[in-house]
Order: structure tokens, then C-alpha cells, then sequence
């Protein structure tokens, strides 16, 4: 599988992330349950870094801190040098399930975000564009029920794309896609990060899957999380599955997660 790449316009459009000494913790039962300690990292204007760790590890919590949907318990994160205090526009998560809402068009559905914030009449243009940016051009007036699994995960990076985010914020996107539509929707991510240059972060269960997409991957240890390694992927773009540096690098990566040659 070739994952197609397009020329990088020269301006960089992402944001600069700073993870400082960042713990936190839930309450179950009356007792603390550490989910993250002391993660420090960060991230480069315009770079896509993927989070791999056991399952329950925490690496989920640290996108929610990140998006600003809850405050950390101790440390502090940084988005191009101003404290995250709260969800921000420039910020958008894109999670496991499109959430896309029934009763609304495709091209509804995307307008969402300047809906919101009052923009709409006077920026429509940007949800045409961002349909057309992820192939669904053709599908403005569809409804949710009438689009596969693929095409409504599209329906939501529209959705995302069309607040310009500088930081692209991805919670397992393609984790209950079919394996066809998995490896289209990779090469869509890829494509879209170089066309872009918004800063992303993904969180993914998938090895092959983040050192084909990321230009870095950050392995976490069991909860609570700690960073056990960073490893750069300094591979260019299309990457190819069966490339022998790809497949050295997940032999690495599988070992660190302690699974050895175990299959992905």
C-alpha cells in the first residue's frame, strides 16, 4: 500500500504544543486513579505525532487535556506559548465515532462550528471547500444514514477543517473502519496534514498505522502513563507497509510495548 503525498504549501498554519510536567488523576470510589505521570513533550509547528500505548493507558486523557475539555491536576500545557484554559476553535478533536447528527445534512453537519460562533453567513464558502477537501463535494445535501462508514468519518474531518484548526486533534479516527476503508482514510490523513499544515496529534492502537501517518511516535508505559520512548520517523512520504526501515521500526516499537514480533 503507497500512501500518496502532495507538494507541503510554504507557510506553516500549526501550533506549537508544550506538555510540562503534566499528572492527572480520577476519583473511583473515594480513591485516586493515576492515569498520567508527569508527561512532558513537545510538539512542533506543522508536526504529526502519534501516541501508542497499552490500552487504558491515559493517552486519551492527554488529548481531552490538551483540547481544553478538563484542566490537569498538576503541570500545565502550552499552545503556542499561552496557557490552555478551555476549548478553543483552533483546537478540534476528531473522535472514534463521527457524531454526526441525524437530522442535518452532510453540508449542515460541517457548517456546525461557524454556525456557532455566528460566522456562517459570511464564510459558507469554507464548508464547500472543506467537502471538497475530503472528496464529499458530492454529497452536501446526503443525511448520515445514506453514507458508509468511511464517508461519515470524512463528513467529520470536515467538520474540523472547516474551523482552519492549527492543531488537528485525532482519538482512534479509524479504529471502527473496515481494513479497505481504513488504508483510503490514512492516506485522506496524510494527504490532508501535508495540504494543511495544521499540527496533529493521533492517538491509534495501531503501530503500522502510526509510522506510516506520523513524523514521530511516542510510546507510553502502562497507566499511569509515563513517556517510555520517542522515536522519529524519519521516512519520506509515500511510505510503503513493506519498506525495510518501516518494518525495523515496528519490530522496535512492538518491543517496547512488550509484545515482540507478536503480529498488529
Amino acid at each position: 500500500m503507497v500512501i500518496d503525498t502532495l507538494e507541503r504549501p510554504a507557510r506553516t498554519v500549526g501550533a506549537a504544543l508544550d506538555v510540562n510536567h503534566v499528572s492527572h488523576r480520577y476519583q473511583l470510589k473515594g480513591e485516586p486513579l493515576p492515569v498520567l505521570d508527569d508527561v512532558s513533550l513537545s510538539v512542533a509547528p506543522g508536526e504529526f505525532v502519534a501516541l501508542l500505548g497499552p490500552s487504558g493507558c491515559g493517552k486519551s486523557t492527554l488529548l481531552r487535556l490538551v483540547a481544553g475539555l478538563e484542566p490537569p491536576a498538576e503541570g500545565e500545557l502550552l499552545v503556542d506559548a499561552a496557557q490552555v484554559t478551555g476549548p478553543d476553535p483552533s483546537r478540534v478533536v476528531v473522535f472514534q465515532d463521527p457524531t454526526l447528527y441525524p437530522w442535518r445534512t452532510v453540508w449542515k453537519n460541517a457548517a456546525l462550528g461557524l454556525e456557532a460562533r455566528g460566522l456562517l453567513k459570511a464564510q459558507r464558502g469554507r464548508v464547500d471547500e472543506a467537502l471538497e477537501l475530503v472528496g464529499l463535494g458530492g454529497f452536501a445535501s446526503a443525511y448520515p444514514h445514506q453514507l458508509s462508514g468511511g464517508m461519515a468519518q470524512r463528513a467529520a474531518l470536515a467538520r474540523a477543517l472547516v474551523n482552519e484548526p492549527r492543531l488537528l486533534i485525532l482519538d482512534e479516527p479509524l479504529g471502527k473502519l473496515d481494513s479497505l476503508t481504513r488504508i483510503a482514510m490514512q492516506g485522506e490523513l496524510v494527504r490532508l496534514w501535508q495540504r494543511q499544515r495544521f499540527t496533529t496529534l493521533l492517538v491509534t492502537h495501531d503501530v503500522e498505522e502510526a509510522l506510516l501517518l506520523a513524523t514521530r511516535v511516542v510510546v507510553f508505559s502502562p497507566r499511569p502513563a509515563r513517556i517510555r520512548a520517542e522515536i522519529a520517523v524519519d521516512l519520506e512520504y509515500p511510505r510503503h507497509r513493506d519498506d525495510p526501515h518501516l518494518v525495523n521500526k515496528r519490530r522496535e516499537v512492538l518491543a517496547l510495548l512488550g509484545v515482540g514480533d507478536a503480529t498488529n
